[in-house]
């Protein structure tokens, strides 16, 4: 018998808010988040394009010791999990007397791994480095951090696939709750932003270079979009055997009733429609719905010509004869990467608990694809029983998750 899945808790740090009251204001008025950085043209970039997310001040929040271990994304994880934790009505007491996993998507740091090697290449001595130089920049530095920091004893993974990787994350932690391998996991994502971590994609051009406008920059679906904005973060989501939430009493958010997924098996930077819809219909029969169900699709298009094209495509042929509306948030927040498929499941969370559809901005201009689109422009007012999230990466893995308002 599988069990239901729900979510408990909730907590976001990205450009455009620190918290989940700020983060609903940004949606509902298509503020964007992103800004230059000029710093990044004196390192060699092409574009200073970025999203604006303001490091937390951590003294007197956590120990030095535990600070320390810390990488930035780890930084951003650990506020957007304080507020998903009190949100989910959980505190210290209870972590150390119950057991809580944690799943998160995250890639490794760049900024710990260079200045770790600058440090080594200035001083001729790796002992310079401390202790504490390996827990910032491994692939599990945000997992193993959040478990120590909290103590939790469940599951402890990071999963890494790219762009899609805290989409998978939740889709995991779901798979685990749904066949009672666990009762809570803590599942999310997180990105760093600073300069160091960006330099590789630059170097393909894969950034907008539209710098004298930074907040028209990211133009998903629009035929004048020229590249994405890179950004970053946290969300922090508490995902729950429904019974279990029942039991201690715990406000239910939604329900998490399908996930799909799939490799493109091509190149390694090529989208595909054919990939994209794969994941899509695999959610949709998981979750035992229609396409035609599905109320407000948030979808991965991060302002690509490619990208957005082959998923315009895959969104035509399941949702086209029903104009499902369609936004992609990442017009107001730039491209989150590792950590986008955890943080567009709040977006679309609060959009679902305030009955709007937040707009996908600077969208002015329709491509012969993305015309065939319901593609909301401007904020929206909608009752939202059922959403879709799409986030697609590199190597061409792709995931798809299915949230529902919840019903007893």
């Amino acid at each position: 018998m599988k069990r239901r899945v729900v979510i408990t808790g909730t907590g976001i740090y990205s450009s455009i808010g620190k918290n989940l009251n700020e983060v609903k204001q940004s949606l509902y008025e298509g503020r964007s988040g992103i800004g230059v950085e000029p710093e990044r043209k004196t390192y060699g970039y092409r574009s200073t394009l970025t999203g604006i997310v303001e490091r937390p001040v951590l003294k007197g929040l956590l120990d030095r010791r535990l600070r320390i271990s810390l990488s930035e994304q780890g930084e951003y994880a650990y506020m957007a999990t304080l507020e998903a934790l009190k949100n989910a009505q959980i505190d210290k007491d209870y972590l150390e007397n119950n057991e809580m996993g944690v799943l998160f998507g995250n890639d490794s740091s760049a900024k710990a791994v260079i200045e770790a090697h600058t440090t080594v290449l200035e001083k001729k001595d790796t002992m310079l480095l401390g202790s504490e130089a390996v827990f910032r920049s491994m692939n599990s530095t945000v997992t193993m951090n959040l478990a120590t920091i909290f103590k939790l004893k469940g599951i402890n993974m990071t999963i890494s696939a790219a762009c899609a990787s805290s989409s998978h994350a939740i889709g995991l932690g779901y798979i685990f709750i749904r066949d009672g391998l666990q009762d809570l996991v803590l599942c999310g994502g997180a990105q760093e932003t600073n300069l160091l971590s960006m330099s590789s994609f630059d170097a393909i051009s894969t950034f907008s270079v539209r710098m004298d406008e930074p907040t028209k920059a990211s133009r998903p679906f629009d035929a004048s979009r020229d590249g994405l904005i890179p950004s970053g973060g946290a969300a922090s989501l508490l995902l729950e055997d429904y019974e279990h939430a029942v039991k201690r009493g715990a406000t239910i958010l939604a329900e998490v009733v399908g996930y799909g997924f799939s490799s493109n098996g091509a190149k390694l930077s090529q989208p595909s429609d054919t990939g994209s819809e794969t994941a899509m219909a695999r959610a949709i029969h998981d979750a035992g719905i229609d396409a035609k169900d599905i109320d407000y699709i948030n979808a991965h298009a991060t302002s690509t010509l490619q990208g957005d094209m082959f998923e315009a495509i895959a969104l035509n042929k399941l949702f086209g004869a029903y104009k499902t509306p369609v936004s992609s948030t990442k017009s107001m927040t730039g491209h989150e990467c590792w950590m986008a498929g955890a943080s567009e499941i709040i977006y679309s969370i609060i959009m679902l608990q305030n009955s709007f559809i937040a707009p996908n901005i600077n969208f002015e201009q329709p491509d012969e694809y993305s015309a065939k689109l319901n593609i909301i422009k401007t904020t929206t007012k909608k009752n939202i029983d059922i959403f879709l999230s799409n986030s697609f990466g590199f190597g061409g893995t792709n995931s798809a998750l299915i949230i529902k308002k919840y019903n007893p």
